[in-house]
């Protein structure tokens, strides 16, 4: 087995090298390339994923089979029309976002993950921020919500960090705050969760967070307004073995369930039962034929 992994490396936390590492992790001979070489990568990989770090969508040559796109910007406008017009061109297509994976005939839910090595803390110990928010201002709502954190807990670590410190930030918070977009199953879900600090994120639809083994008050908390946020902060700032309790119990599911590896493991799954050995790529399974993300307990 030798896989190609294509992405461009503008950013080094795109998400292309979260693969990449897990790759390594579970012995799997890689090779890396940037789309702008794609006519140059050679033909006989046992499989070509393609990461989606944003660009304009083109397809791989069509040579390069079985290919496999992990696309993961599908909750954003601008995006998701290019994805679903260039989706045909894929074996399979995974998608970080479960609604996308349903609205596409070869559309397979992938969520994203956390890094073990790099999201928990190598030497945890005893929380120094109050809330913790690694990340950009972004738009509205979000940029007032965290206006509103710094203001009301001034001991608190708001603001970008390179995503080799994500897990020192988090492990040493009692909160990680997230705002999703668009119901987005972003990383920062699980970059908290694997932390160890206690997720609050806003309350998604749909059942992506019970698919994910995520429950709330068990794994993480979820608010619906302004006023919801700051009350379960406040509640569990004041009631810190609760907090602990429901943080261990989140942390301990990433680490068991959504790891890059788990994800690498996933796809590689989907790919053998829609791809067979003789190297004709068949049509890749339908969300009611795909291996189920979360194994029955």
């Amino acid at each position: 087995m030798r896989l190609a992994l294509i992405f461009d490396r503008h950013r080094p936390d795109t998400t292309g090298i979260y693969f990449e590492r897990a790759c390594r992790a579970l012995g799997i001979p890689v090779d890396h390339w940037w789309f702008k070489d794609a006519e140059r990568i050679p033909s006989g990989e046992t499989l070509y994923l393609r990461i989606d770090h944003g660009d304009d969508y083109r397809p791989l040559p069509a040579r390069l089979r079985p290919a496999v796109f992990y696309a993961i910007d599908t909750h954003l406008r601008h995006s998701w029309p290019k994805i679903h017009r260039m989706a045909p061109a894929y074996d399979l297509v995974c998608c970080a976002q479960p609604d996308a994976a349903r609205r596409l005939k070869n559309g397979l839910w992938v969520p994203l993950g956390c890094d073990v090595e790099l999201h928990a803390a190598s030497s945890p110990g005893e929380a120094v921020w109050d809330v913790a928010f690694v990340g950009t201002e972004g738009g509205v709502p979000r940029k007032f919500y965290l206006q509103a954190l710094r203001e009301r807990y001034p001991n608190s670590r708001i603001g970008w960090a390179p995503h080799t410190e994500l897990g020192a930030v988090y492990s040493h918070a009692r909160v990680g705050f997230n705002y999703a977009v668009a119901n987005d199953v972003n990383m920062r879900l699980f970059e908290v969760l694997c932390a160890g600090a206690l997720l609050v994120t806003n309350r998604l639809a749909g059942d992506a967070l019970e698919r994910l083994g995520l429950r709330d008050r068990q794994h993480l908390a979820t608010y619906r307004t302004p006023r919801e946020l700051f009350e379960l902060i406040d509640h569990f700032l004041a009631e810190p073995q609760q907090r602990r309790s429901i943080a261990a119990a989140g942390s301990a599911v990433a680490r068991a369930r959504h790891t890059y590896e788990h994800r690498l493991r996933h796809i590689l799954s989907a790919a053998r039962v829609s791809m067979p050995d003789n190297g004709e790529a068949a049509a890749a399974p339908s969300m009611q034929a795909s291996v189920r993300l979360v194994p029955e307990r």
